[in-house]
């Protein structure tokens, strides 16, 4: 049931990382990339910081706190500077879908690692989710614009920071807390993005941004930073790696229904299968006994 409770979780988060995702391409023609990140995690610091002290969340040990900083600076700052550059190359759901072949990255470094180790059962799951992801995007990949390739090849190299994330955070989690190890995390990581931002003038774009625009950007740190990544770590506390990263394959699809309004992204009959085989792939994966 607890392994259930943690898919649930990494389903919602994931649904608003994916929403997150048309937001994000929404905004990169209005700024530059780490001016995104910057905005999404400055907001979803100031949010989470007040929770964590109000709930008395238990912080990381003394001990821990280099190990933690240094995942929150790889996940919230270089993973996402490079997410928001994938984003300038490519539409939003082709981003997407590179960015769902997370589970297979997450199970492969699970099994390198000798953290979590492969069944048949998993992987078929895992890789018939995946494969409803690209029948989702299929009809779009036509219609692609020019270089997207770029888009999808920095979008597949950064997954790999959040591989190693989902993989190593676990054990820091469960020596502390989900709030308290996300805090520390992403506050390393904002205060990184805020140094590079002051330095670079890039955060002055900011000052360009009209009421739609920082409606979006209000969105984008509140529910896509700070609530995502609460409900991420809370499932990682619960549920396996590669069970938790299994549900990102519903990203690319709540990004295409909402670039739909944001940006013309069309929806297909393909979308609709593909959501079906998404949902197939999560369960198989999810409902794996000890006997596998």
């Amino acid at each position: 049931m607890g392994e259930w409770i943690g898919v649930a979780i990494a389903l919602v988060s994931s649904s608003l990382g994916g929403s997150a995702a048309a937001i994000t391409r929404y905004l990169a023609g209005n700024t530059d990339p780490i001016t995104l990140a910057n905005l999404r995690w400055g907001i979803g610091f100031c949010c989470v910081l007040p929770a964590a002290l109000l709930l008395k969340a238990r912080w990381p040990k003394r001990a821990d706190w280099p190990a933690v900083a240094a995942l929150g600076f790889c996940f919230f700052g270089v993973f996402f500077v490079l997410y928001n550059i994938a984003m300038t190359f490519t539409t939003a759901a082709r981003a997407s879908l590179a960015l769902a072949t997370l589970p297979l990255h997450t199970m492969v470094v699970g099994a390198l690692l000798g953290i979590e180790p492969l069944t048949k059962r998993k992987s078929i799951g895992v890789c018939i989710a995946v494969l409803g992801v690209a029948a989702a995007l299929a009809t779009g990949l036509s219609a692609a614009p020019a270089g997207a390739w770029r888009g999808e090849l920095i979008m597949t190299g950064a997954v790999l920071c959040m591989a190693f994330y989902n993989v190593w955070s676990r054990p820091f989690i469960e020596r502390s807390s989900a709030l308290g190890f996300l805090t520390v995390g992403m506050g390393t990581g904002a205060a990184a993005l805020i140094l590079v931002g002051s330095l670079t003038g890039s955060v002055a774009s900011l000052g360009e941004f009209g009421t739609p625009q920082w409606i979006a950007g209000l969105y984008l740190g509140v529910a896509g930073g700070a609530l995502a990544f609460i409900l991420w770590v809370l499932a990682l506390e619960r549920a396996s790696p590669t069970r938790v990263a299994n549900t990102m394959t519903v990203n690319p699809v709540a990004a295409g229904l909402l670039a739909t309004e944001l940006v013309g992204e069309p929806i297909t009959l393909n979308l609709i299968v593909g959501l079906i085989a998404v949902f197939a792939g999560i369960w198989i994966a999810t409902s794996e006994t000890r006997k596998l």
